[in-house]
Formats: structure tokens, C-alpha cells, sequence
């Protein structure tokens, strides 16, 4: 059967391909809840996703092989992961099992009658969308969610809620090998976040104005009576919203949404701020959440609440008692009073503003920055200048090889010598070291006590989180 547009009658078991991705794995158990039965395929399983499954229930069948599809489940989901040649996808294709996207799934059996929170942009998705949902549920709005990401308030990814809304974040990915338009435009948008548009994705992409189509169409279709809450001072935000027809609310320095920040405790790594409204106080809380690019996801995130039907003082509360979300900024670990950090960030913007952001949180505290070009973009050369202006607020940088570069050209790879000749030009302490095991063995043997080590990657970084977490226990025992 091709493509499907309708779900198959009865729908009992559900096969996802690809479901160790963030998005896959939380559409998972949004199914198990509903009373599904779920199975799934990936390649490159490991925490905290793979935890996460097994939590489920499910244990992910091992690479896309045509095996995986032997029990003959009532609808496959695939994933945009997966490639038309891959195994298990020419199996499918060749047989009368009908499939479809994780977007299209989402939106017939979640998402249709409920009023979707989209938060969607280059940075800050998964922070906003998270602290966007926590807000909600703070108030006791109960919102149905998927957040790519885990964010600690809840014991899921996602959620079908109790609520009229549905809190989203909204990737600009492409949907699926038959499908190459962004995901976020199968999610019916009534009041979306737009925090940033620049250039990522260079797998897919082409340039900035290649990215900027796919927003437009996200702003397209925005009904009339929605409203898209903008980061009016990021240019490709602003450019992209200018021909919105439905209420937008800019947010950002000097507009009407702003924020402000009152103090920042190094001791708690928590920051006290306000947001405005029309240069008026709306409230102002207390956060995990630090600095300047986290005060703006929280402004956004407010401004989305309050119109959800959230009032200013519920907001407080919901503040008080966000946890944060693994992988960003995410402390795992404090052996010898070395505290070890986790965080996903990869584009030079990102990289550039969660550096930032853990200066102020720790203070004059030593920070080692440990960073892996491994996103399909990073691990190309498209930004070798930019990434040069990233590490700046960092005390000693080391640079890995990046990850698998045997499928882009020679021409077009990214180089770890060069960015670290940068580096030093600019006056940053920084090495480039082969391997995941020089880089933990690096920093155990010079690490002192409150020093800070960020490791920053979007993959698993061949496992130098718990190898850096043992060599420092090990050491300091």
C-alpha cells in the first residue's frame, strides 16, 4: 500500500522507524499511553533515549533491516532519518503495509482539535517548548506536549494532556524521504513562538534564504485568529514574520514583550528576572534558567502562556519549579568538586551563547569547553569563521576531530586544526585531541576542584561523559 493518508481499521500495533530520535521516541510513548502496541528500529541506540524506551517497554530492533517489519505491524511510522535504500525501507515499499510520517501520525490521532502551541526557530526550541509547557502546567491548564527533548518536570517527552492545548516544538527538518517539506507545517499552529531563523542544516539546506522559505510557510498558515510571538531583533525572525496576517507579538530588547535581568547566584545558578510588557512589570521570577538567550525563551514563554489563559502570578510558580532539561546545561556529575556539564549546543550561536550563559551562572570559575563538530552541519565548513568567535568567554577549549566526515567532500570538511590556530589568534587556550579517551584523560589529570567542564555535543561524544566522571572519581577518591 502507498503512502497513507487515513489510518488503517484497526490500528493495534504501530512499527516506527527510527525511533531513537528524540521526536520518534516521544510520539513512542504517547502511543503506549493511548494503548498502542509499539515497535521500533534504529541504529546507534544509546542514553538517554534508549532509557527511555526500555522504560516503555520497548526495546528497539537493531539497524533499518527488512526482518525488523517479520511481525507485519498495522502501520509503519517512518522516520526522517531513514533513507528510501535503506533494507527495511525498500521492504516496505515493496510490500501492502501502509505508513506515514511522525507528523501525520501526530496530527490525526493528537493534535487535531486542540489549540497547538508551536514554538519553532533555529535555537531555543526544545528550552521554550519545555518551559512553555511547564508554564501550562503550572497554571493548571494540563497541555498535551512533545518536547525534543527530556525535560526533567515530566516523566515523558510527550503527552496527549487533559487540556485544550498542545505545546510543540516545531522542527524545520525535513518530514520524510517522501515527504521533504519541514515538519512543522502538519501541526496546525494557533499561537507560535518564532525565536530565531539563521542557517543550519547544511545536509538539507542550500543557504539562509533556502531556511527563511520554510518559515515563511510556517507563517503562512497561520490562521487569522492566531498569534506568532517573534524575537523581533533576530533579523531572519523579523524577516520571515513581516507578511504575517494573524495578531504578532514581538518580543526582544526595547519591544513589546522584554526582559530584564535583576541578579544572577552563582552558589544556586539560578537568575531572578522580570518580564514587561509595554515597559511595565509583569511579574518577575526566579529561574534555572541563565542567561541572556534563556531570558528571552522565558519572555516568549510567558507571552505564550499568558495568552493560553495563564495569569502572571501562576507564572511564578511555574518558574520556581522548572527542573531544566537534560542535556542543556545539565550538570551530571560533581566528583572532587569538578562539576561535569552536559549540553547539546552545536551551532556557533548556540555554542557562543551557552558559554556565555555558564560564565554568568559559575562566575570567575574555571570553564573547559569540550566541543564535537558532529551535526551535519558543524562537521562542515560552512561556519569554520564563525565558530572562531564562540569560545571566547571559555578558560581552556579542546577541539575533537569531527564525527565521521566520509560522506562530505574533502573540500567542504570541517577543520579542528584551523578553528584551534583561530582560537589562539584570538587568544583562547585551546588543543584539538583525536579521541574521546585523550580528551577525558586531558582533563582529569588538570582539573581542580570548582572547575567547570562543559561538554558540548549533539550525539554521544564516543562515551566521554562517563569516561571524564570515572577518571575524576577515580582521581579524587
Amino acid at each position: 500500500m502507498p503512502h497513507t493518508d487515513t489510518l488503517p481499521s484497526p490500528l493495534k500495533t504501530i512499527h516506527i522507524m527510527g525511533i531513537c530520535g528524540t521526536a520518534m521516541g516521544a510520539l513512542a510513548g504517547m502511543l503506549v499511553d493511548a494503548g498502542y502496541t509499539v515497535t521500533g528500529s534504529d541504529k546507534g541506540v544509546y542514553p538517554p533515549m534508549s532509557t527511555y524506551l526500555e522504560g516503555l517497554g520497548i526495546r528497539p530492533m537493531e539497524g533499518f533491516v527488512a526482518k525488523n517489519l517479520d511481525h507485519r505491524p498495522d502501520l509503519v511510522v517512518v522516520g526522517n532519518v531513514v533513507r528510501a535504500v535503506y533494507e527495511e525501507a525498500e521492504r516496505l515499499l515493496a510490500s501492502d503495509i501502509p505508513y506515514c510520517s511522525f507528523p501525520e501520525l501526530l496530527g490525526h490521532l493528537f493534535m487535531k482539535d486542540a489549540h497547538n502551541v508551536v514554538v519553532a526557530g533555529t535555537h531555543g526550541k526544545t528550552t521554550t517548548t519545555s518551559i512553555t509547557a511547564w508554564l501550562l502546567e503550572a497554571a493548571g491548564l494540563a497541555p498535551g506536549f512533545l518536547i525534543g527533548g527530556i525535560a526533567k518536570n515530566f516523566d515523558r517527552t510527550a503527552r496527549t494532556g487533559g487540556g485544550s492545548h498542545f505545546v510543540i516544538e516545531g522542527d524545520e527538518y525535513d518530514t520524510a524521504f517522501f515527504d521533504k517539506g519541514p515538519k512543522f507545517l502538519h501541526y496546525r499552529p494557533v499561537t507560535a513562538i518564532l525565536t530565531s531563523v539563521e542557517f543550519d542544516h547544511a545536509d538539507i539546506y542550500t543557504d539562509l534564504d533556502h531556511v527563511k522559505q520554510s518559515f515563511r510557510k510556517l507563517v503562512a498558515i497561520m490562521p487569522a485568529n492566531g498569534c506568532l510571538v517573534v524575537r523581533w531583533d533576530d533579523e531572519g525572525a523579523r524577516d520571515v514574520a513581516t507578511d504575517a496576517t494573524c495578531d504578532v507579538w514581538r518580543y526582544g530588547p526595547g519591544e513589546e514583550w522584554d526582559g530584564r535581568v535583576e541578579s544572577t547566584d552563582p552558589d544556586t545558578g539560578t537568575m531572578t528576572f522580570s518580564v514587561l510588557r509595554r515597559g511595565e512589570v509583569v511579574g518577575t521570577y526566579t529561574s534555572s534558567l541563565v542567561g541572556e538567550h534563556n531570558l528571552y525563551n522565558q519572555v516568549a514563554a510567558a507571552a505564550a502562556a499568558i495568552r493560553a489563559g495563564a495569569t502572571p502570578d501562576q507564572l511564578a510558580e511555574g518558574f520556581a519549579t522548572f527542573q531544566g532539561i537534560k542535556r542543556r546545561q545539565e550538570v551530571i556529575g560533581e566528583p572532587g568538586g569538578v562539576t561535569v556539564i552536559d549540553d547539546f549546543a552545536h551551532h556557533p550561536t548556540a555554542v557562543k551563547s551557552t558559554i556565555q550563559a555558564l560564565r554568568q551562572r559559575f562566575g570567575q570559575r574555571r570553564l573547559w569547553i569540550a566541543w564535537e563538530p558532529r551535526s551535519a552541519t558543524s562537521r562542515r565548513n560552512v561556519f569554520q569563521h564563525a565558530y572562531a568567535e564562540s569560545f571566547d568567554d571559555a578558560d581552556r577549549v579542546i577541539i575533537a576531530r569531527p564525527f565521521d566526515t566520509s560522506s562530505i567532500p574533502e573540500d567542504q570538511r570541517f577543520d579542528s586544526d584551523r578553528l584551534v590556530r583561530d582560537l589562539a589568534d584570538r587568544g583562547v587556550d585551546a588543543m584539538v585531541l583525536d579521541d574521546a579517551e585523550q580528551i577525558a584523560r586531558t582533563i582529569a589529570v588538570a582539573a581542580h576542584p570548582r572547575d567547570v567542564v562543559a561538554i558540548f555535543s549533539n550525539g554521544a561524544f564516543g562515551g566521554l561523559h562517563t569516561r571524564l566522571l570515572g577518571m575524576l572519581a577515580d582521581r579524587f577518591q
